[in-house]
């Protein structure tokens, strides 16, 4: 697995979003992006990340900042877990872990005691110009929002 550094081209993507829109990273040309990765949607911990997201999506987008979720999750599954939580952003599908492999979170973690292969909870930062401003790997779900408005300017 090959982890990207900041200063790196972000990986360019198009995948379905919980209504079966394709999303381009390059649709986003010009704002910086935050694509955040997550193993499974509906589950506490990725509940958590994406509700704190959607608590600070406003200061988020009135500095120009979009936010985009990522999970290895059926369309069908993250329009479920849009509406009950009331989302406001956009939710992909990588379902064949394409996209999670080019960024380097799809492998080996620990997870309870066991290795296992899945999803690296993980965070970029891309700049407006596409290249990664930050590449946070491991991250724990709570207070992770706050971390990356901060690395941000924004807090």
């Amino acid at each position: 697995m090959t982890r990207i550094e900041p200063g790196a081209v972000a990986p360019p993507f198009t995948l379905s979003d919980d209504e079966g829109n394709s999303v381009s990273l390059s649709d986003f040309a010009g704002s910086r992006v935050v694509v955040y990765f997550y193993p499974a949607a509906m589950t506490p911990g990725c509940t958590t990340q994406a509700c704190d997201f959607r608590d600070s999506l406003d200061s988020l987008r009135a500095a120009g900042v979009v936010v985009l979720g990522i999970s290895g999750d059926k369309v069908e599954k993250l329009a479920k877990f849009r509406a009950r939580d009331h989302l406001t952003f956009p939710l992909l599908s990588d379902p064949d872990h394409a996209v999670m492999t080019a960024y380097g979170v799809w492998g080996e973690k620990t997870m309870y005691g066991k290795k296992v292969t899945g999803v690296i909870r993980s965070t970029f930062i891309i700049n407006g110009d596409g290249t990664v401003a930050e590449a946070l790997y491991n991250v724990r779900a709570k207070g992770h929002v706050a971390r990356v408005r901060g690395l941000l300017g924004l807090d």
